[in-house]
């Protein structure tokens, strides 16, 4: 969703925000694999905690494009809502291979 809304974005705020943005939200799902990858519980739990790290950054510069009307307050419910649910979800993770 977050390349969906990105791609409409003008060159200026795609090239500033936006690339940062989807770089962010990409890395939640490509640091768990990497540390998954890795077969050991200290190396799959720091990669959780950088995982954090990029949703933590994913939802900071969502705020940051809604409020500069980069993003409808629909997408912005949307995706929050989303954004949330999926940190509960990691902390959750992240406190069972503790």
């Amino acid at each position: 969703m977050v390349w969906q809304i990105v791609l409409r974005w003008d060159s200026f705020s795609k090239f500033t925000l936006g690339k940062q943005w989807v770089n962010a939200a990409d890395s939640i799902g490509k640091n768990i694999s990497e540390g998954y990858g890795r077969f050991h519980i200290k190396d799959s739990k720091n990669f959780c905690y950088f995982s954090r790290g990029s949703l933590l950054e994913t939802i900071t510069i969502l705020s940051k494009a809604f409020n500069s009307q980069l993003v409808t307050a629909e997408d912005f419910n949307h995706l929050n809502t989303d954004l949330k649910e999926l940190k509960i979800r990691l902390n959750n993770f992240i406190n069972s291979i503790r």
